[in-house]
Parts: C-alpha cells; sequence; structure tokens
C-alpha cells in the first residue's frame, strides 16, 4: 500500500513482512532460488508474465491491502488460480484464503463449549445495528471487518460509561452512548457514539459519521456477502494481553 508508512502497517523497513525474508533465506540455504517480488497492480500481466517462470509462488500480500492500494484483489486471485491450472504451486492458494480465512468461522463455533453465545457475524445494515447495540451493551466487543489481516478495521470497543448489562439480551444501547475505541492495526484511539460507528462501518466517513482518524475508510459491509461485505462482533476476552498459543497441525499430527 504505497500512500502507508513502509507499504503498510504489516511491513518492515525494507518494505516486506516481517518473515518474508527469513522465508527466503531458509529457501535458499536449503539450495532453492527464491525471488521476492511485489505486485504492483498497474503492472499485473508483467508481473504473472515473469511469475509463470517459477516452479511455485508463496503469496505475502494480505487480503484487502492490494485493494486498499487502487488495485483488484479479484483480479489478482483469478490469476493465482490460472497458475494453480498451469500446474504451479501457489501457497496459500486464494480458495484456501478465503474458506480457511473466514472470519465468520467464530460465529459457526459459538454454541459449542469452545464458543461464546454473542458472537455474531452481520452482513446487512439492519443486522449490524440490531445486533451491534445488543451485544455492545453486554460485554467490551472486537468488532472486526473481513478484508484484511494487518489489523486494520478490528476494534475493541467499550462503553465510556461502563455500564453494561449481567446477562446478553438485558439491554440494547441506544444511539448516544459513548464508545472507547482502539483499532489494532496502531492501537491509536477514538470516541464515538454507537450511531457514529454503525453509520462509520456501513457509510464510512460523512456528517453522521463524525470525525475519524482511521486510516481506514469504513464501508465493511459494501458490496454485500458476495463481495465480501462482512462484520464479525465477538466478545472482547481480556487475557488475550498475556499471549496467546498457536499450534500447527497436518492431520491429526501436531508439527509446531
Amino acid at each position: 500500500v504505497r500512500v502507508q508508512t513502509f507499504g503498510g502497517s504489516d511491513k518492515s523497513s525494507n518494505g516486506h513482512r516481517y518473515d518474508s525474508i527469513p522465508f527466503a533465506n531458509g529457501m535458499i540455504r536449503s539450495g532453492m532460488s527464491c525471488q521476492l517480488i511485489h505486485y504492483v497492480h498497474e503492472e499485473h500481466d508483467k508481473f504473472f508474465s515473469v511469475a509463470v517462470k517459477f516452479d511455485f509462488i508463496i503469496v505475502r500480500c494480505n487480503p484487502g491491502q492490494i485493494k486498499a492500494d487502487g488495485g483488484s484483489q479479484e483480479r489478482f486471485d483469478q490469476s493465482m488460480r490460472m497458475m494453480r491450472k498451469m500446474g504451479i504451486q501457489v501457497w496459500p492458494s486464494p480458495d484456501v484464503m478465503e474458506f480457511m480465512g473466514a472470519k465468520d468461522a467464530l460465529c459457526k463455533v459459538a454454541h459449542l463449549n469452545i464458543g461464546l453465545e454473542d458472537t455474531l457475524a452481520y452482513y446487512s445494515t439492519e443486522d449490524f445495528a440490531a445486533g451491534f447495540k445488543k451485544t455492545m451493551a453486554f460485554q467490551p466487543r472486537v468488532l472486526k471487518q473481513n478484508r484484511g489481516s494487518s489489523g486494520e478495521g478490528i476494534w475493541i470497543i467499550k462503553l465510556k460509561a461502563d455500564n453494561y448489562c449481567q446477562s446478553f439480551g438485558d439491554r440494547s444501547c441506544i444511539d448516544d452512548e459513548v464508545l472507547s475505541l482502539m483499532e489494532a492495526n496502531d492501537n491509536h484511539a477514538e470516541e464515538h457514539t454507537v450511531a457514529e460507528l454503525i453509520e462509520f462501518c456501513v457509510h464510512g466517513r460523512n456528517d453522521k459519521s463524525g470525525t475519524w482518524t482511521s486510516k481506514g475508510v469504513g464501508k465493511y459491509l459494501e458490496g454485500g456477502r458476495a463481495a465480501g461485505g462482512q462484520l464479525v462482533d465477538q466478545r472482547f476476552c481480556p487475557r488475550i494481553v498475556e499471549g496467546e498459543l498457536r499450534y500447527n497441525c497436518v492431520g491429526d499430527a501436531l508439527v509446531g
């Protein structure tokens, strides 16, 4: 994203994601040739004319960043699918990113022992307005847009008055209640009313949404479900500050 420092909040000063250089060096030490190539959407055809000469491609571009730079994620994904049809491996493939990286997976386990009942996915303005007012009145929230994984459009939200209800569904917030927000990409803080937040998430910056300092533009439901327009609303778990454990499995084998 050329308008952002270093190309985005997930990049180091060399313009690459923090782990891209170690990935490349690891492969080179193993005797492979590995080239780091920036995708520039104005040179889409030129990029793929070079890419087809490799045996496999490792994609290090977060979903959403191509669009933020003015390009088309759909065009990029379709070209990567064509590479796979030609027998060139692409990791991860666009389809894996779409289906395994879907943030609404949290909603599908909401009623299991590992889930939380107040985890919801929104695809329409009406559902978002009604659902968010209900969940926000109950517990602090994490509100996530569907596009990208660099932290932009992921908000930790608390009621400024701290007047949460005891049980989920006991009450719903009203439009003028004030929210304290922090965005995950750069941890900056903002204050807005419930109504302003809903307006920003649906329609972006305008007179009704107030003044936002976020680098993002909102409009998280734009294009509808088919175009990835989606918000996931989950309870904020405060112990996240203690860290997290991630386990990588291949089949039923723990590999890392």
